[in-house]
């Protein structure tokens, strides 16, 4: 499949077999990255109150859209175009500046091409036992990368080194196009790893299969769509 990063949360996969998926699309003019041009047939979003995370309705190809947050809040599952999504329930930080309460959103699982995928939504605070049991067993985890605003670094690092994603792919950190500009660069996170484990893309779509994947952790940087 080939997995492509437009910026912020926001991931397209294009699978061999299955649904075209966009994750947590974002409103252009708030995070400065470029329109989603790409369509497709499924968009999951981790809440429908954030405008950077939930914009299903700037992607076209009239998509099934699923709200992660009310799939955690109705029982924890749910299906759509084929696919089988699971989801917990997260906040944002509990002190966020721009919220008078805690922005309440979903992180959520899928399998696609035989890879397991799992998105972190837009959590904010150290997760709890069962949410970082929800990542057991991941093969490709979108990682919350930038530290302010989303859960601190080491609480990152601490679901990274008990769940062991098979490719972590990180996300929501801070680049020349982010306007907020209130995220760490992806130099901070990546001094938690030794050099010769991580990788770059080079380029914003990275093609990958089930042979492909690592037998330990490694992380893939990927350059966002211009």
């Amino acid at each position: 499949m080939d997995i492509t990063w437009f910026g912020h949360a926001a991931f397209g996969l294009a699978p061999v077999d299955g649904p075209r998926i966009i994750t947590d699309p974002y409103t252009p003019e708030g995070v400065g990255y470029a329109p989603i041009k790409a369509s497709a047939e499924l968009v999951i979003i981790s809440s429908d109150d954030d405008s950077a995370h939930c914009r299903a309705d700037l992607i076209s190809g009239d998509p099934t859209v699923v709200n992660a947050l009310t799939v955690a809040q109705n029982g924890g599952a749910t299906a759509a175009e084929g696919i089988r999504i699971t989801a917990v329930e997260a906040a944002e930080w509990d002190h966020h500046p721009e919220h008078e309460v805690p922005g309440q959103n979903g992180m959520y699982r899928f399998t696609l091409d035989g890879i397991r995928f799992a998105h972190m939504g837009d959590v904010g605070n150290p997760l709890t036992d069962a949410q970082q049991a929800f990542f057991a067993d991941v093969d490709v985890l979108f990682a919350l990368a930038g530290g302010y605003l989303t859960l601190e670094l080491p609480d990152l690092m601490e679901l990274i080194h008990r769940t062991r994603p098979k490719l972590v792919i990180p996300m929501h950190f801070r680049t020349l196009t982010y306007k907020p500009r209130n995220t760490m660069w992806i130099e901070s996170f990546l001094s938690h790893f030794k050099d010769e484990d991580v990788d770059f893309a080079f380029g914003a779509t990275h093609t990958l299969t089930k042979d492909d994947l690592p037998e330990r952790t490694r992380v893939l940087v990927m350059d966002y769509v211009r």
